[in-house]
Formats: C-alpha cells, sequence, structure tokens
C-alpha cells in the first residue's frame, strides 16, 4: 500500500505596529490579526500591553534573542502552517527590521501583510502637545540617533529651519545636540525631549540645544525629541501630562476580575493604576441550596431575580451555563439589579434588567422603587436573591415587608485576598501611593489586613457613605467620596479632587511618590 503524505499548508504572516506605547493606540485590524494569531512574536515585556487581544492558547515568541532570531521564529511558525503575528514598536516600517523580515517571508514562500501602526515620530510629540507643523514650519526630518545606523548627515539636519524629530535618543541627546549646533542650529534653538510617550509614565522637559544634556540629565527611558520653533507651542498645547491624575500613582484594591474597568478608567485620567487584589471570590461551602434555587429558576418558581453584584450575576450565569442553558432560560423572570454596573453585567448576557434603582444604586435604593405584592395581579410571590456570605439582610427583610416571598441563597463567598508582595506593602505603608480607592468595606478591611494602613499622605477615596465609615473606624482619613456608588463615580470624584488641587496651585498630591518628583521638578527650574 502506498502512502501518500500531505503537505503542511503554509500560514501567513501579519507585520503589525503595536503603537508608540499606549495600548488605546493599537488600530482595530491590529486588534483583529492578534486576535486571531496562532503565534505572536514581539519584543517583551515592552509589548506586553498588545497580548490582551490574544487568545489564552497563543504562543509568544520574544524577540530578545540572536540577531536573524525573529525572521527564523517567524518564517518557521508560518511554514509549519501557523497564523503569525509579528508586532513592532510604533509602525513597522520606520526604522524597524519590516524590510528585512518580509523579504525573508519572501524568500521563504511565506505569504504576508502589513498593518501599518502609529509612530512614535508624530504621536509622542503630539502627547507631548507639540504638533512638528504648523504655518511657519511645513517640514519634518526623521532621524534615528541612536549610533545603531548610519552616521546621520548632521549638515542637512541642520541647514534649514525644519522640524527635526530625533528617535532613540536615549543616551545621545548630548552628543546629537552638539552635533546640530556644530553644523549650524543655534544653540538657543528649542528642544523638547519627551520620555516614555504616550504612557502614563511620560515625561517633557523643554530646554535649548546648549543645555538639553544637562536639563536631561535625569531621564533613562526611551525618548524621542522634536528640535524648532514648533516646541514652543507646548505651553498652549500640552494635554496629556494636563490630566488632572497625570503621574498619579493609585492604588486600587479589588477583586481581579473587577480591577480591569476602574485602572482603564484611571488611566484616561493620567494616572498609574496598580492592581492589589483583596477579595478572592469563591463558590459556597454547600451548593446544594444554588443548585436547587437555580433549578427552580429555570422551572419557572420565581417572579423576580434580585441581583446585588457583578459577582452574583456570574454565578447564575455561570450555574445556567452548567446546566447547558444560556439567558433564555430566564424568560418570564423579572430582573432586578441594585446599580449600573450590575446592570450592565446582565445586558452584556443579553438581558435588560425590568429594574434599577432611580435614585440611591444602594439595597436600600432597591427596595424604594421596588413594587408591593399584589395577590390579584402577580401570578407568584418568589423572589429568588442569589448573594455573597457576608451581605446583609437589609434587602431580603424588606421585600417580606412588600409581601414577597424570599430564597435569600449564597451563591459564592468572599474570602480574603493573599497579601501583595513586599514592595508592594512597603510603597502603602510609607506613601509610596498618592492615592487609595476603596469599593466596598470589606476592601478597607481586608487592604489593612493584608498589607497593613495607608500612609497619611495617601489621598483616600471611598465609594460611599459606609464604606467611608469604615475607613474612619479603622483610623483613615477620608478625602473623597463618591457622588454615586458606582466605580465610574469613584473614578472620577478622584479626578475632580485632582483637578481642584491643580487649579489650587497643589500640581502634585502630597504622596512621598509624587513628592520625589516635586523636588525634582523644583531643581530644574
Amino acid at each position: 500500500m502506498t502512502t501518500t503524505r500531505t503537505k503542511t499548508k503554509p500560514g501567513n504572516v501579519t507585520f503589525i505596529g503595536g503603537g508608540p506605547g499606549d495600548p488605546g493606540l493599537l488600530t482595530i485590524r491590529a486588534s483583529e490579526a492578534l486576535a486571531s494569531a496562532d503565534v505572536v512574536v514581539l519584543s517583551r515585556p515592552s509589548l506586553d500591553g498588545v497580548l490582551v487581544h490574544c487568545r489564552d492558547d497563543v504562543e509568544i515568541i520574544d524577540t530578545t534573542c540572536p540577531e536573524g532570531g525573529a525572521s527564523k521564529a517567524v518564517t518557521a511558525a508560518a511554514k509549519a502552517g501557523k497564523q503569525v503575528a509579528r508586532v513592532f514598536h510604533g509602525d513597522p516600517t520606520v526604522l524597524c527590521a519590516f524590510a528585512e523580515e518580509a523579504d525573508a517571508c519572501a524568500k521563504a514562500k511565506v505569504g504576508f501583510e502589513l498593518v501599518p501602526g502609529v509612530s512614535a515620530a508624530i504621536s509622542v510629540p503630539a502627547y507631548a502637545g507639540i504638533p512638528v507643523t504648523d504655518k511657519k514650519s511645513r517640514a519634518v526630518h526623521v532621524l534615528d540617533v541612536s549610533g545603531e545606523s548610519a552616521e546621520p548627515d548632521w549638515a542637512a539636519a541642520s541647514s534649514s529651519h525644519q522640524t527635526l524629530v530625533l528617535l532613540n535618543c536615549e543616551g545621545a541627546i548630548g552628543k546629537t545636540a552638539a552635533a546640530l549646533v556644530e553644523h549650524g542650529r543655534r544653540g538657543d534653538t528649542p528642544i523638547a525631549v519627551t520620555e516614555s510617550g504616550t504612557t502614563t509614565r511620560q515625561r517633557t522637559i523643554v530646554s535649548t540645544l546648549d543645555t538639553v544634556e544637562r536639563d536631561t540629565a535625569s531621564l533613562d527611558g526611551p525618548s524621542v525629541a522634536v528640535v524648532g520653533d514648533v516646541v514652543k507651542l507646548r505651553e498652549k498645547l500640552s494635554w496629556w501630562e494636563s490630566k488632572p491624575l497625570f503621574g498619579w500613582k493609585v492604588l486600587v484594591p479589588r477583586t481581579k476580575e473587577q480591577a480591569a474597568a476602574m485602572s482603564e478608567k484611571l488611566v484616561g485620567f493620567g494616572a498609574i493604576p496598580v492592581e492589589v487584589p483583596t477579595i478572592a471570590v469563591e463558590p459556597p461551602r454547600t451548593p446544594q441550596a444554588v443548585d436547587r434555587a437555580i433549578r427552580g429558576l429555570v422551572s419557572g418558581r420565581y417572579a423576580w431575580l434580585a441581583l446585588t453584584s457583578v459577582n452574583a450575576v456570574k454565578a447564575i450565569r455561570e450555574k445556567i451555563e452548567e446546566l447547558g442553558l444560556d439567558s433564555r432560560a430566564l424568560a418570564g423572570v423579572k430582573i432586578a439589579c441594585v446599580g449600573e454596573q450590575t446592570a450592565a453585567a446582565m445586558v452584556e448576557w443579553g438581558i435588560r434588567p425590568e429594574l434599577v434603582p432611580s435614585g440611591e444604586q444602594s439595597s436600600e435604593g432597591l427596595l424604594a422603587d421596588w413594587p408591593e405584592y399584589e395577590p390579584g395581579y402577580d401570578a407568584l410571590d418568589r423572589v429568588l436573591l442569589p448573594r455573597a456570605d457576608i451581605a446583609t439582610e437589609t434587602l431580603s427583610a424588606g421585600l417580606l415587608e412588600r409581601g414577597w416571598q424570599v430564597d435569600d441563597v449564597t451563591a459564592y463567598r468572599t474570602v480574603r485576598a493573599a497579601p501583595p508582595p513586599a514592595e508592594t506593602r512597603e510603597a502603602i505603608k510609607t506613601g509610596g501611593f498618592d492615592a487609595v480607592l476603596f469599593t466596598s468595606s470589606s476592601t478597607v478591611r481586608n487592604l489593612v489586613g493584608i498589607a497593613g494602613k495607608p500612609h497619611a499622605s495617601s489621598i483616600i477615596a471611598v465609594i460611599g457613605p459606609q464604606t467611608a465609615k469604615t475607613a474612619a473606624e479603622l483610623g483613615l482619613r477620608v478625602d473623597v467620596q463618591a457622588d454615586s456608588p458606582s466605580t465610574l463615580a469613584l473614578a472620577e470624584g478622584l479626578a475632580a479632587f485632582g483637578r481642584a488641587r491643580s487649579e489650587s496651585g497643589e500640581i502634585y498630591p502630597p504622596g512621598k511618590a509624587n513628592r520625589a518628583k516635586a523636588v525634582a521638578r523644583a531643581k530644574r527650574k
């Protein structure tokens, strides 16, 4: 018998621009390519932010390997039939190895495509508040001054008043400035050097060619510089570094699953969030009660399902899906949610709640809007209330007073998380965080229990009056209380506090992390 071997069909390589640093600048096409990739080739850890778009089973190849290793890895994976995403900083066609690696794909007869990215040459100056052109400056000259490529044509770069954008200038800014002056640029020409551009760690120093080496001595991260009169526009156009929480190091003590949305909002305000889980969510020790309740829920036993947290939504959803069912199993059941976030979790599942508090988003607010049971009108009188093991009896008692029968079951347990690393505990206790956010009384108690009390210099922001009361009982000064009990309102409240402090002349919060920045800034002045 003759055995016929089937050739492996080659995969494809997508060269992707990973952007300059801000993960929000990744293009939609790039995120789609990452989501479908079997293998991702990139430089770690600087590009790890793009991995959130990848599948959990994606293979990751780090390019910090011997020269030529990236091309070999890319072509080998593609020839093995894999879909490969090769990610570069910024745009692949600007001072990257795209040409060489694409040529290697062509020689290996591997198909490839290109997804352009946002180049640091344009985006970093933009985030620094410096447009690279204006009415007077209409030309831009981009130079790589890292020393890894051919020596720039300094005479050409210095012969006109065009804007210069200097990439990879960390460690080379003094030599570069001297070369520009030597070849004709005036020593008082403005220059702005931006470190870690487009991220919340961005820092920009404005100087002149004569003094820039001295003024930027404290910079040690990846940097981009702009030379020319357009630098003068920064004073009016700086927007990123003027965010109300820019540079604030903020502790977000929440369950690991719930921290992401809060962190994303804080980054939008310019903060540097550090997530420290204080609560772990676990199944109930005896799941029989909630299992019986779920069977009753899908069989039509209940008129209402009352949900008091995103975790309750998750617990119910998982139980229903374990039965091989989906959200359609709740057809005919009215859904009540304690607040907008819980309601959003239900909407994500495909269900729009009938009842969300019109006023305060709490058990009391939900009760205020909950209708009385009317025997002649309501066919069923029973409410399922799945909740945490430590939840209060407020909602259950209030529903009973309104004539409803309540099955109050433990759907999940909240337990104290493991202590954070030693350096995080030290930062909490010594003022290394400019602000600490608390979203419940349990996060206050648990953080203090696993890491100690935040330093008195840290701004304390809480989600509501009960959390504020718990914080005060533990000796913490509460500086900010959210207008409504939601993480969005909490982040906005802290931002409003930071904005007010900035407008009053106090640009930095009092925390140790930013006190050091204030001292450094004063020295530069």
